[in-house]
């Protein structure tokens, strides 16, 4: 009489990149915090205590509270409200220009590291350029120019992040197109667009990804900086900016108005920077423990 054994049970590998991340503890930290703050910006009309525009005369510069957990503004509205559907603005600012940066600098990048030549050298002296002028200097510049408003202050913040990506991903190729794959897919007659998005962007991938983290963290300093100044997002629409500028006529009386936005940004910025350390130490493979 035979038995019937049941087939060994495979197990899925994890990914050593994944294995170096899970055991950064601060890592780990900065994306649970990032994940809190996404749930939080995406459920915002439904976790928000009340409406973030709506004025309550009765109720002006009111102290923390169990009616209002982050107290209330010169104008009687709920801060707790104000810093959630802040963070929408915050996060959608910083993920859509650089997600428009990481695109537009990548390409940029990678001609002019593939095709080099005079090419090459205007593109680069472009970007060299762009690097020369403070960030900030540059992003409040052309928001001014092209005007107030979230659109606009997203777009400013795309142009002056794409440089950085564009010179990332040159050097990165610049460093890869002489290795033995490239040659290979250029001898089998692979054209030029299959090697630049079947074989080099995917092995330039990791620096990029940590870039992509830092600069959601300096886009998001940048919106708060502009929204501060005026130039984005335009009240009575809550941002952690614009509630900071708001605040700052009522330090001594009301010092709640400027702690809780500017904690929302500092724990924003930390967590993504402490991701973006993560994610360099798992990427890069010199990187074991």
């Amino acid at each position: 009489m035979t038995t019937l054994t049941s087939p060994p049970v495979t197990r899925r590998r994890v990914s050593p990149a994944l294995q170096r991340f899970l055991r950064n503890r601060l890592a780990v930290a900065g994306a649970v915090a990032l994940a809190l703050l996404g749930v939080t910006a995406l459920f915002a009309p439904w976790l928000a205590p009340a409406d973030p525009t709506k004025i309550f005369f009765t109720d002006l510069r009111t102290p923390p509270s169990g009616a209002h957990l982050f107290g209330t503004d010169e104008l009687g509205r709920d801060i707790l409200s104000r810093v959630m559907y802040g963070a929408r603005v915050s996060l959608s600012a910083g993920l859509v220009s650089v997600l428009f940066a990481l695109v537009s600098g990548t390409a940029i990048g990678l001609i002019a590291g593939y095709v080099r030549g005079w090419l090459d050298d205007v593109l680069m002296r472009l970007v060299d350029a762009m690097l020369a002028l403070p960030f900030l200097v540059l992003a409040i510049a052309l928001a001014a120019i092209l005007g107030p408003s979230l659109q606009n202050t997203m777009i400013a913040i795309a142009i002056v992040t794409a440089p950085v990506f564009a010179r990332i991903t040159r050097g990165e190729v610049l460093a890869q197109r002489e290795r033995e794959y490239v040659q290979a897919a250029q001898a089998l007659g692979a054209r030029d667009g299959r090697v630049l998005l079947r074989h080099l962007l995917p092995n330039i991938a990791g620096p990029l990804i940590v870039q992509t983290s830092l600069a959601i963290a300096n886009a998001i300093l940048a919106e708060s900086s502009l929204s501060f100044l005026g130039l984005g997002v335009q009240p009575p629409a809550p941002s952690w900016g614009s509630m900071l500028n708001a605040a700052r006529g009522y330090l001594s009386d009301a010092p709640w108005m400027a702690l809780f936005p500017g904690a929302a940004i500092f724990l924003a910025v930390l967590a993504f920077n402490l991701l973006g350390d993560g994610l360099r130490e798992a990427l890069d493979p010199r990187a074991r423990h």
